[in-house]
């Protein structure tokens, strides 16, 4: 079995997933399947950011971003999860998978950004549940 067998990619928002494509493009000859996941943070009891509908919406655009760019090259799958802890969700839905890694490109914000809104890759390299491998963006392969 390799690293790269079934690879979980978590996508924030349509050019997230445009650039978490592009970034996964040079791997897909390693790559057997890629299972693209939104996860629609809930505010657990606080209020949520926007309506659920149209959170519903979004999350069907950004997955259908990353079908147009990934369907034809390899076995694709797409999920909309719901949580309060995002990277708790993105490991829940790679044991759900059985995903053989999480990966990920790094989004870009300055250290007190990343530090206020609870830097996420930071979260997914230290708290590990799978292998978890950051993307270069595409100019670095």
């Amino acid at each position: 079995m390799s690293l790269l067998e079934h690879v979980l990619i978590p996508v924030a928002s349509e050019s997230d997933a445009t650039a978490t494509c592009d970034a996964l493009r040079p791997y897909l000859g390693e790559i057997e399947r890629v299972t693209a996941v939104h996860v629609i943070e809930k505010g657990g009891g606080m209020v949520d950011k926007a309506p659920l509908e149209k959170r519903r919406s979004d999350a069907e655009a950004f997955l259908a971003t990353v079908e147009r760019e990934l369907g034809e090259s390899v076995v694709l799958d797409t999920r909309t999860a719901y949580g309060t802890d995002l990277v708790e969700t993105i490991f829940d839905q790679a044991g759900e998978v059985g995903a053989t890694a999480v990966a990920f490109r790094p989004r870009s914000g300055s250290r007190i950004v990343r530090f206020l809104a609870g830097d996420t890759a930071a979260k997914l390299v230290t708290e590990p549940e799978v292998p978890v491998v950051s993307l270069p963006t595409p100019t670095e392969v």
